[in-house]
């Protein structure tokens, strides 16, 4: 519990202060580092020739699009050609066409799903120039689009920032300083950075080993401050080389918590002008402003309970491991590192997978059913604060449905943020809210019902069901991370889930945007008797209440035939 308290004191500390920041940065205000960065964007505007004019919604999309359109020609390249002797010293081959294809999308889209093993399937100048590189460039796509969002949604301007701008920065005052800070500090903790080749020991069991070398630390921070997840190696963060210790451990959760968290941050003060409310001689909003309070409280309680299922199933063992005779005091300690034992192993799943990052650092295959289901959950319903401003777009989508439905059932025209919510607005909020559990259960029915798909199952009956449910779910929410008992490194699954990870990225970026363009068009409407309050904790309970009916009415029947299932077998 200690621990659990630390880290959540750590987050809500961490997240005001740099939400302010990130805030100035939006909206182009002063800053104390603008002597510094100043000179090195306004370099990086003449060497690119970036026009910083002002764009509309549309305009902003297809910036986003043909920038990465762009990045993804040249990544896929690298990869192909990466047996060339430059930076690679291990002599590691190219790689595969589909694989290539999926590797990249991934990456591109912030998911960095992984169907290869990083110290045997990329050379150092892959790791370096596609993989880390793309970590950043998505990291702050990602967050430039979250930041347009709420400018529409602000409805200051008739436009929504310039996508070049936002995007270089976000890379050269947040992403690049936080990462050095960070870098240093995951070095001191024993994380290798150098260009040497593996190192090949005898071992005193008499065999040989090879330890993997290279660029680890500086991937491993931005992978965890971009949500990107993403390992240098196979075993990602649950191997020594990429996070060593208990405090590198808690490092790591921080780094993947705090530019969400400062998300809603920069909502309240976006949405709010960043003014300070008075009600009844009392403050109101002077963290984060009024507005973000009920999309703070709801992603925390569905967190916490989420929190709580996984710490409670894996304390609770495995009770076929117990009448076999192995001692279950510890709980489930199968596919979990000693080092960290089973709390620090539930924290970091429930926190990898509601922040969308998709590092682990246990292996989340040999998780118990409803352990599993945790993770699984977070994926599906991909608003518990997500990635790069990810969970509160989708977040605000559900407050303008519950602000609809409430506006119906009170016999009130719905409002949201001083603009009318009207039929334009609805359709493309069901539309943004539906096609996520579209990709997910079209994708996953599709792959059960062909052979290639049901080729890549390694466990039988509902657990192998749950494998491939949480392979779409990771790719649709781009988070990344994989129960790994699945053979997904195949024509069939490169594809399929490259086709999810690049639907599910892109067309959410495009109907938030048009959800953000058109609020931003319509003229403010002045507070009245009538007007519902988004800002009480009545709408609070509504906004969660919505949430989860969505996520029942969506995900719930597959569910039961997958990790309830297996739960109710394994107890029974």
């Amino acid at each position: 519990m200690l621990q659990i308290i630390l880290i959540s004191a750590a987050f809500v500390a961490l997240i005001i202060p740099i939400g302010k920041y990130l805030y100035h940065v939006a909206e182009l205000q002063r800053t104390f580092a603008d002597p510094v960065f100043d000179r090195l964007d306004n370099s990086i505007y003449r060497v690119c020739g970036i026009d910083k004019e002002e764009m509309s919604w549309k305009k902003y999309a297809m910036s986003v699009l043909a920038t990465n359109a762009v990045m993804v020609l040249i990544g896929y390249f690298i990869l192909r050609i990466q047996e060339v002797p430059i930076l690679n010293p291990n002599g590691i081959g190219g790689m595969e066409p589909t694989l290539a294809f999926n590797t990249i999308i991934s990456f591109m889209t912030n998911t960095n799903l992984q169907h290869y093993s990083g110290e045997s399937g990329l050379s150092y100048l892959s790791q370096m120039t596609v993989i880390t590189f793309m970590m950043f460039t998505s990291a702050a796509t990602g967050f430039s689009v979250a930041m347009a969002f709420m400018r529409g949604l602000a409805g200051k301007t008739h436009n929504v920032g310039n996508f070049y701008v936002d995007l270089v920065r976000i890379t050269t005052r947040v992403l690049l300083p936080l990462s050095i800070i960070g870098g240093v500090f995951l070095v001191s903790q024993g994380v290798p950075q150098n260009l040497s080749p593996n190192i090949t020991v005898h071992t005193i069991e008499g065999g040989y080993q090879d330890i993997a070398m290279g660029p680890i630390a500086s991937l491993e921070i931005i992978k965890h401050l971009g949500t990107n997840g993403g390992g240098f190696l196979g075993a990602n963060s649950a191997t020594p080389l990429e996070n060593p210790n208990i405090i590198s451990n808690m490092a790591e959760m921080l780094s993947m918590m705090v530019l969400p968290g400062a998300c809603v941050i920069v909502f309240g003060h976006m949405v709010n002008n960043g003014k300070k409310e008075k009600t009844n001689g009392m403050k109101k909003g002077i963290w984060f402003g009024s507005e973000a309070r009920p999309i703070f409280a709801v992603m925390s309680i569905i967190f916490i309970v989420g929190l709580a299922v996984c710490l409670a199933a894996e304390s609770a063992g495995n009770p076929i491991l117990e009448k076999a005779g192995l001692n279950q005091s510890m709980g489930s300690m199968e596919g979990k590192e000693v080092r960290f034992g089973v709390v620090q192993s539930a924290v970091f799943t429930t926190v990898t997978t509601a922040f969308t990052t998709g590092t682990v650092n246990n292996m989340h295959d040999t998780l118990t059913p409803l352990g599993g289901a945790v993770p699984l959950m977070n994926m599906m319903l991909n608003v518990v604060f997500g990635g790069k401003g990810v969970g509160l777009m989708n977040m605000v989508l559900y407050a303008i449905l519950a602000v609809f439905i409430c506006g119906l059932m009170i016999g009130r025209t719905p409002e949201y943020l001083g603009k009318k919510i009207e039929g334009k607005e609805m359709k493309l909020t069901a539309l943004g809210i539906i096609i996520h559990p579209l990709l997910i259960l079209t994708f996953s029915a599709f792959a059960v019902a062909v052979p290639e798909g049901v080729a890549g199952i390694t466990n039988p009956g509902y657990h192998g069901l749950t494998q491939v449910l949480y392979e779409f779910s990771s790719a649709a929410a781009n988070n990344g991370s994989g129960f790994e008992g699945l053979a997904d490194n195949s024509y069939f699954w490169n594809i399929t889930t490259g086709l999810v990870m690049f639907f599910g990225r892109y067309l959410a970026i495009i109907i938030q945007l048009a959800v953000a363009g058109s609020l931003m068009m319509k003229q403010p409407i002045n507070e009245s008797i009538g007007t519902l309050k988004t800002d009480t904790g009545t709408f609070t309970i509504s906004l969660l209440m919505v949430v989860l009916i969505i996520a029942a009415l969506t995900f719930f029947p597959v569910m039961v035939l997958g990790p309830i299932a297996e739960h109710l077998t394994l107890w029974n």
